[in-house]
């Protein structure tokens, strides 16, 4: 026999070999036994039958993976070893010559040698079973010690029941009914512990309690013979293994067979409780998430959590009622929706001639301006219900919430009708639709439409919808028989100003030299929030300072916080930084005095207002509906005048970074001349999107060189218009620092060298008024530190 081939006698003897179990098939926490405590406490594991026939794999234990081979016989040992093999195998029946095999065999200690010592032992156990050599206790024994070697302690057990069980069937003539009440013994986890479980481990539940009784039967050859395999461990294994005396006693005593069990318990493996209760927690946790995932939707979906229906927050709203008396300014929109209302009192009036009222009337117009309002006083002269919804409120974090609010919105008007459905911010709902976008994107807008113009006509409901943004509303919104009617809203004109001023000052005492037509003329721009916002701020100003009434300083003070916002006074600012931003400031004022188109001057102050360390404020005359070229290029040399002022008082090297805004602002104003307007000759008279991605790389060049020669032609304007001007620049810069803030009346005066009245003067001024008018004067004020920040 040549060395391979006794080495492939390990691979070859693995069909059959079912005495060993592996402790990874055993579970971990499981009592193997329910017999009384007065059982004996060690016994062998019943195995199930199986055919002889059918061939067993084996299996691997833990230990086995991580063992180290041991070193290979030499070559004249498997010669040996090869030649016992062959007369062996011609003699099978010769005990001596199959005694000497299983002699070499073990005596190599390799894994080959004893696997083959297992193998053709348990090829004998199972297909000739009354075999000699099966009553050969040196044979048994060296059997036993190929398992002790192999480190399969726990088949010690299994295979001394089993000779014992083989050599009663040979000798008497109930053999069967012996195998019948004990079961053949195969390689099941219940019946044998891991490989790498030692024997006392096996034993570690041994009681002395269960000892078996002086009358149990004398041990049997196969028992000695285990018994001494045992007690040859090494004292290394005795020191670890305290147990083992146990174990082999109750062996000897005879315990393991029917009517005396061996009671075993499992202890648990180190970490195991650990890891059962990790699965167990994300089990629990995943399942809960999964679960609350569930409730959610059903949840939003049904309502139920809702404070009553969905179609409770499409009431009618029950506040103020509002009448076109209310709403100024704006007189042409009220003419515009008078046909509404009468259409809502009498809708029989209008279907006499065939004529049809529009189904939905759009206000366009910026922010302020009375849009909301103008739909309340709709309802209110109509005496109909008014129900509110805004864009925003429709749309969730949930598809289709959009679609079914739109359903209940109308669905409540039909029950109320007539009745007024206002949606503010329309824009957020019906936004141009794209290819690209989403399924999902449109279900809110597709019902929309569908409710105003679809199937189901809606008589007696007017839909008024409100937006800054009507370019972005989707065509198929904005059509004939959905919003025929756009109404635009605009800014209050100088009449609309007054109208609203005087509204505003019904419940507030004004003194007598108010006059709301120069208010009117002051605040250029402002929308009708604005103007509200001016008159609150002036009464609580007033109140603030003990005034019997509202005069037109605080209607001044407020107009000034609201185009320049508020000072911060306390904000400590150096005397150089404070000079700095005179000159800064005096020089935007100074280019808007002497440049022809500038708009006029309103206040110059250095004081910090807002974010701004100062401010020059422009207010036009009139309203302005158009401007020209004169005015931007005007508008662009007014930004350069702080720039160009700091240049020429400390040098370009010194000039600061707080005309950062003025540059943004003319740079924006170039190019939307350039771009827009049409008011560059090298471009010409055309419209250039503001999208880049449109227009041509040279084009951009161009562009951008026209944009900078507008902004450098300002810039020289500026220059030589404030170095004509430079006296007028230095006193205008000490008066700043001086009163810190002055109006164009008072600058006129500066430049021109008079005198004005200073800050202490004016406070003497008033503090006498107010004694001679009997008004106890405010209580004094701590001092402020007007200097640098």
């Amino acid at each position: 026999m040549s060395m391979s081939a006794f080495l492939r006698l390990g691979t070859c003897c693995a069909q059959a070999r079912p005495l060993r179990s592996p402790a990874l098939h055993l579970p971990p926490f499981r009592s193997l036994s329910t017999l009384p405590r007065t059982a004996p406490t060690l016994r062998a594991w019943s195995l199930p039958q199986r055919h002889p026939a059918i061939v067993h794999s084996r299996a691997l234990s833990l230990a086995s993976l991580f063992r180290k081979p041991g070193p290979l016989p030499s070559p004249a040992v498997v010669a040996t070893i090869s030649k016992l093999e062959a007369e062996a195998d011609a003699h099978p029946n010769d005990v001596e010559k199959q005694v000497a095999l299983f002699e070499a065999l073990v005596s190599t200690k390799a894994k080959p040698g004893l696997d083959t010592v297992v193998a053709r032992w348990e090829r004998l156990c199972e297909f000739h079973p009354s075999h000699p050599l099966i009553r050969s206790d040196t044979a048994f024994k060296l059997y036993l010690v190929a398992l002790r070697e192999l480190g399969l302690d726990a088949s010690i057990n299994p295979a001394v029941r089993r000779r014992d069980a083989l050599l009663a069937a040979s000798s008497t003539s109930a053999a069967a009914s012996i195998l019948e009440q004990t079961p053949e013994i195969t390689s099941t986890p219940s019946d044998s512990l891991a490989a790498t479980t030692s024997a006392a481990q096996v034993s570690s539940s041994v009681t002395s309690e269960s000892a078996p009784s002086t009358s149990s039967p004398p041990p049997t050859s196969s028992q000695q013979a285990a018994q001494e395999v045992l007690s040859g461990a090494t004292v290394t294994a005795r020191s670890v293994h305290t147990d083992y005396d146990a174990l082999r006693n109750a062996l000897g005593r005879g315990s393991g067979v029917p009517g005396n069990p061996i009671v075993v318990t499992v202890a648990a493996a180190k970490g195991e409780i650990f890891l059962r209760l990790m699965r167990y927690a994300i089990f629990s946790i995943l399942t809960v998430f999964f679960v609350l995932v569930f409730l959610s939707l059903w949840v939003e979906n049904s309502g139920m959590l809702k404070a009553g229906p969905r179609q409770a927050e499409f009431e009618p709203i029950q506040a103020k009622t509002y009448k076109f008396s209310d709403v100024h300014g704006v007189d042409e929109a009220k003419g515009e929706l008078q046909d509404i209302v009468e259409f809502l009192k009498d809708p029989s009036a209008f279907g006499t001639l065939g004529g049809k009222l529009p189904k939905g009337v759009l206000l366009t117009g910026p922010p302020g301006t009375g849009k909301t309002m103008l739909a309340r006083a709709v309802a209110g002269e109509a005496g109909v219900p008014f129900l509110f919804a805004s864009g925003s409120e429709f749309d969730e974090m949930f598809v289709g919430v959009g679609a079914k609010r739109v359903r209940e919105l109308f669905a409540a008007a039909r029950k109320k009708q007539p009745a007024i459905i206002f949606i503010d911010e329309l824009d957020a709902i019906g936004g141009k639709r794209s290819s690209r976008d989403q399924h999902y994107m449109k279900q809110t807008l597709n019902q929309l439409l569908v409710e105003m113009d679809g199937f189901l006509q809606n008589e007696g409901i007017i839909v008024i919808a409100a937006t800054n943004f009507p370019e972005t509303l989707d065509p198929a919104l904005v059509r004939p028989g959905r919003f025929d009617k756009h109404v635009a809203v605009p800014l209050p004109d100088v009449r609309g100003r007054v109208q609203i001023l005087q509204h505003h000052m019904t419940n507030v005492t004004t003194a007598p030299e108010v006059d709301t037509m120069v208010l009117a003329r002051g605040t250029v721009g402002f929308s009708g929030a604005d103007l509200q916002n001016l008159v609150n701020q002036a009464a609580v100003k007033a109140a603030r300072d003990g005034a019997k009434a509202v005069d037109f300083k605080h209607f001044e003070w407020a107009k000034d916080r609201i185009i320049m916002g508020a000072e911060r006074k306390t904000s400590f600012i150096s005397e150089e930084i404070k000079k700095m931003t005179a000159y800064h400031e005096g020089g935007h004022a100074l280019v808007a005095l002497y440049t022809e188109g500038a708009m006029p001057l309103h206040k110059v102050t250095c004081v910090p207002r807002g974010h701004a360390l100062g401010i020059t404020s422009q207010l036009p005359k009139d309203d302005r509906y158009s401007v020209s070229l004169k005015e931007y290029l005007a508008e662009i040399d007014v930004c350069m005048g702080g720039r160009v002022a700091e240049e020429l008082v400390y040098g370009p090297e010194n000039v600061t970074s707080g005309a950062s805004s003025d540059l943004q602002h003319a740079t924006r104003t170039a190019r939307a001349m350039v771009k827009n307007w049409g008011y560059s000759h090298k471009i010409g008279p055309v419209y250039l999107s503001d999208r880049e991605d449109t227009i041509s790389p040279k084009k951009k060049d161009e562009i951008e060189d026209e944009v900078r020669s507008l902004l450098i032609a300002g810039e020289s304007r500026v220059t030589a218009l404030l170095k004509s001007k430079a006296d007028e620049l230095h006193r205008l810069a000490d008066a700043l620092v001086e009163h810190e803030t002055l109006d164009a009346e008072e600058v006129q005066k500066v430049i021109k060298g008079e005198r004005i009245r200073a800050i202490d003067e004016v406070i003497k001024e008033d503090l006498s008024r107010l004694q001679h008018e009997g008004v106890a004067p405010p209580p004094p004020r701590p001092p402020v530190l007007v200097s640098d920040p």
